[in-house]
């Protein structure tokens, strides 16, 4: 009885956790930044620069898609012709096992997606069967972006951000989108140190330290037009 009790429990916790997700959410970031950018210039645009792991890598055009609109809400204006910036971006997502998971569950196994990561990305595509998985295991995420801006004419990086987070939610083109917001918090000159940065996804986005003087973002697209980020590793 214990036992069943605390299954139901635990699953009840993590069903609403996910119940959430479909209106709104609240992602919580942990970011560091650094920035030896005083303020930006009259004209401050940008092309997306790629390390030699990324260039024959299809979805790394998926990822700059997620995070131009955080760029462009941060002051940077896309232009691959006449560039002031290079923006290199870098995320990573893991599976692991959830903290609302049931120790006393029978074990089960799974997994099916793509990986990439890090400052070198790796992907690949598989299925596999194994564990143990606890029965009552929900999903649980451990993702991670960054963001380098490197000035054009002297090479010189001059702005770096990471977010971490975790949580259950699958939707990982919404989730990375909304990291990088949270990275870009503050920019071109966020407080120093580790910090939280809280953003809303699902309904309006808001975060707890929004950048000042940063112009209104474009339009976001439609949910249903949103490419699908590539899943776990």
């Amino acid at each position: 009885m214990k036992r069943t009790l605390r299954s139901i429990a635990l699953a009840g916790t993590a069903a609403v956790l996910l119940a959430g997700c479909a209106s709104t959410y609240r992602l919580d970031n942990t970011v560091q930044a650094f920035s030896g950018l005083p303020s930006l210039p009259a004209s401050p645009t940008y092309r997306f620069e790629r390390l030699p792991s990324q260039v024959a890598q299809p979805g790394q055009d998926q990822l700059e898609a997620l995070a131009d609109p955080a760029l462009f809400k941060a002051g940077l204006r896309r232009d691959d012709a006449s560039p002031r910036y290079s923006v290199l971006v870098t995320a990573r997502v893991t599976r692991v096992i959830s903290p609302w998971a049931d120790p006393w569950g029978y074990p089960y196994g799974w997994g099916l997606g793509m990986r990439y990561g890090g400052w070198g990305p790796r992907w690949g595509l598989g299925a596999s069967v194994g564990g143990p998985w606890p029965i009552n295991d929900q999903p649980w995420f451990i993702r991670e972006v960054g963001v380098l801006v490197r000035d054009t004419g002297s090479n010189k990086v001059v702005f770096e951000s990471h977010a971490d987070s975790d949580g259950p939610w699958l939707d990982n083109s919404t989730a990375l989108a909304a990291m990088f917001d949270a990275a870009l918090q503050g920019f071109p000159n966020p407080p120093p140190g580790p910090r939280q940065v809280r953003v809303m996804v699902g309904g309006k986005q808001v975060a707890s330290a929004p950048a000042a003087g940063a112009p209104a973002a474009r339009p976001a697209p439609a949910a249903s037009s949103a490419p699908s980020a590539p899943a776990t590793r």
